[in-house]
Order: C-alpha cells, then sequence, then structure tokens
C-alpha cells in the first residue's frame, strides 16, 4: 500500500491476492510466448498446447473431462452463458428455479429475463430457512413440466452455506430439467467431482482462487444442448468466440493445481482459524449471532452480526487497522439496504445492518487472527456508545440484568 500499511486480509470471498506461483506461470506468456494460439506454425501451437495443459489442470479440479471446459472472461459470464443456454434448448418451457439467496450473477439475471420477456419467464426463487439452508421437499414441489433450468448456487458468498446441489441435480434430471450451479465460491475450497453427479453447468471464477481477475471457466457435460453467448470464430471449439485470454487461462490452471494440493490445509488449519476468529469473536462481544449453519459451509467463511451498529462503520473503522472485511457481496456494495441474503435468513433487522463477513485463505495466519479478535471487541463497543438504539435496548440490562436479545 502507498501509506507503507500493513494489510490483514479476510476478504478473500470478494478476491484473492494472485499466487506467486500463478504469476510466474504467468508471465512467459506477455513477453516471450505470445504466439496466437490458433496460429497454423510451431510459435503460436506451443501456446495452444499450453492452453490445453491448463484445461486438464482445471478439470482436474473438479472431476470433469477436459472438453468440457471452456473458458470465460469471469463467473458471471459462465451464469449467463450456462442459463441462457439451458432456456435455449427448451424453448418452449418459460420456468427458472433459483433461491433467495443467489449472487447478484445469477439473481440480477433471472429477474432481468422476467422483466424482459414481459413475465413470459416465470421465476422461483427457493426460500432459505435461519440457518441459510433449503428445504430438498420445497424445492421439488417448485419443480414443473415446464421448468427449463434450475440454478442453485454450490455455496453462499456471504454466509459460506453449502446447498446440496447434487442432490437436487439428480431431482432435476429425473424431471428431464438441466441444473446449473454457481460454484465460484465452493472450487478449490472443498472436493468436487462432477463425473459422479448429475450437474449439467458448473460456473468458475479465477480470482476467487488465486488466479487472475478476468478469467473464468464453464463446465459443460458432453451432450448437454448448448448455445454458445459470445459468437465469433471457432475458438473453445465454436463454444464461445474470441481471442484466448492466454496468460490469464494459463494462471486458472495452475491456481487449479495448486488449490487440489491444498485442499487438506483449506478444509484443516484454515477452518480451524475460522473457527478460533469466530468462537473469540462471538464469546467477547455481547449480543453477537452467527448467520449460517454452523457446519453445513465453507471452510473458509464466517459472517457474524452485530446488534444496533451498522456494517459500513465497522468496516471503516477495522480499515484503520489495516484490517480487511465485507459487509456482504462485494457486487452489491454501496446499497444501503441490508443484503438480501440477510433478509431471506430472517436476520433481525436490528442485527442485519450490522453483518461482517470475514472469509480466509490459506495465507491467513494465526496472528493475524489474534490481532482482529483483539481489535474488533473495541470497535463494537465504540460504535454502540454512539447508537442511541443500543443505549435503549439496553437500559437496565448493566449491573447483572440480562440481555434483551437473543443473542450470543
Amino acid at each position: 500500500m502507498a501509506d507503507n500499511r500493513s494489510v490483514v486480509y479476510m476478504d478473500n470471498n470478494a478476491t484473492t491476492k494472485v499466487d506467486p506461483e500463478v504469476l510466474a506461470a504467468m508471465l512467459p506468456y506477455f513477453s516471450e510466448l505470445y504466439g496466437n494460439p490458433s496460429s497454423m506454425h510451431h510459435f503460436g501451437g506451443q501456446v495452444g498446447r499450453s492452453l490445453a495443459r491448463a484445461r486438464e489442470q482445471v478439470a482436474g479440479l473438479i472431476g470433469a473431462e477436459s472438453d468440457e471446459i471452456i473458458f470465460t472472461s469471469c463467473g458471471t459470464e459462465s451464469d449467463s452463458t450456462a442459463i441462457l443456454a439451458a432456456l435455449q434448448a427448451f424453448p418452449e418451457k418459460r420456468h427458472i428455479v433459483t433461491t433467495r439467496v443467489e449472487h447478484p450473477a445469477v439473481k440480477n439475471l433471472c429477474e432481468h429475463l422476467d422483466r424482459l420477456t414481459g413475465h413470459k419467464h416465470r421465476v422461483t426463487q427457493l426460500p432459505v430457512d435461519r440457518d441459510g439452508l433449503l428445504d430438498l421437499e420445497h424445492y421439488e414441489a417448485a419443480l414443473s413440466d415446464d421448468t427449463a433450468v434450475v440454478s442453485v448456487m454450490w455455496a453462499n458468498n456471504e454466509t459460506g452455506v453449502i446447498f446440496p446441489v447434487e442432490e437436487m441435480a439428480g431431482i432435476a434430471r429425473s424431471r428431464g430439467i438441466l441444473f446449473h450451479t454457481d460454484a465460484v465460491q465452493a472450487v478449490g475450497k472443498i472436493p468436487i467431482n462432477l463425473a459422479d453427479s448429475a450437474i449439467d453447468f458448473l460456473s468458475v471464477s479465477g480470482h476467487k482462487l488465486h488466479a487472475p481477475k478476468g478469467i473464468g471457466a464453464l463446465y459443460v457435460r458432453k451432450g448437454t444442448p448448448f448455445a454458445p453467448l459470445v459468437i465469433g470464430g471457432h475458438q473453445e471449439k465454436g463454444r464461445r468466440g474470441g481471442t484466448e485470454n492466454v496468460a490469464s487461462i494459463i494462471g486458472l490452471g495452475k491456481a487449479c493445481e495448486l488449490a487440489q494440493a491444498r485442499m487438506a490445509e483449506e478444509n484443516g488449519r484454515v477452518r480451524q482459524l475460522r473457527d478460533k476468529l469466530e468462537e473469540g469473536l462471538l464469546s467477547q462481544i455481547p449480543s453477537s449471532m452467527r448467520n449460517g449453519h454452523k457446519e453445513q459451509r465453507l471452510p473458509n467463511t464466517t459472517n457474524i452480526s452485530f446488534e444496533f451498529v451498522e456494517g459500513e462503520a465497522i468496516l471503516l473503522h477495522l480499515d484503520q487497522y489495516g484490517i480487511c472485511a465485507s459487509s456482504g457481496s462485494a457486487c452489491t456494495s454501496g446499497s444501503l439496504e441490508p443484503s438480501h441474503v440477510m433478509r431471506a435468513m430472517g436476520v433481525p433487522f436490528t442485527a442485519a445492518h450490522g453483518s461482517v463477513r470475514l472469509s480466509l485463505s490459506v495465507y491467513n495466519t494465526e496472528a493475524e487472527v489474534d490481532f482482529v479478535i483483539e481489535k474488533l471487541p473495541g470497535i463494537i463497543a465504540k460504535l454502540r456508545e454512539m447508537s442511541p438504539f443500543w443505549q435503549t435496548s439496553h437500559k437496565g440490562a448493566v449491573g447483572g440484568a440480562s440481555c434483551p436479545c437473543e443473542c450470543s
């Protein structure tokens, strides 16, 4: 940073640092290996072979075959491509099933389709409970003969809650319905094996797993009806036109290889750090609550609400200590409304505004966790001293009276 402050980065669900090994793998493709992979000559052909290797690395992380991988510009493009391809495959069907807690890349697309077509496309958004979980019976009841596609995220970006997408995909297939999952947050953090699933489409984003921004991938199960979103040249076997973003593709491939090697650390040491952080904050800060199921979630993510304070104020005070966190999705920042995820989960209004997401990576240390546990309780106490709502709600709670809130 320009002011030379040290950074404690706990916003890895928003983006991740590019791994040094990923950067090293990319650099030659900016300089000496600059050939076009579609060229007939050897100089371009060697780049084409490198792309094929990257495709294998991405496929290897998710248990797919290399020719089932299409490189895209980001997770959002992958989401749009999958959903629009499914609708084009079944033009007589108008129904889309998704959830109330999807990332804006899916949520806003589905709502846009509804408005654009004059409500010819019917969208069902499945609710979640207070732990952020879906009801499978409700899901099955939502499916109909008119359903073209189901799009359900593998793991929620704000809470880390994991959905049973493999079981849901099996149910969809039994009804002749295509199934897409936005797995942007899940890939590289939990084991995925698409060879054993009924999932038809799966979205990947490079910058969520230590590859650069501006690169993603879409898994399309072999034999799944598909129509390209970007039409142009013959690249990606005609499934996505445009000259390939070679260096970033190489970076994504390397990042997937590293993620596969670090899966045990992600689910071991990183999970332990997350649990220590969460338990330390909940135990020291009154009227705080975890948002999301305690067990059924990603190993790196905790989302905690602090009653009667504003999340934006918390983040600004954390930033003064060089601590990077988030109040929700980076794609919805700037809104004065509580997160749509918190609203869907029924988080009390007095707490929804004070929700903070802390998301770790393999680069975080125990010393950083200790630093956040040291600083955040004081920040919350300071902000509550300035909050008339906190003062009103806790009158008489001093001197042994219990807190009136149903919190930790």
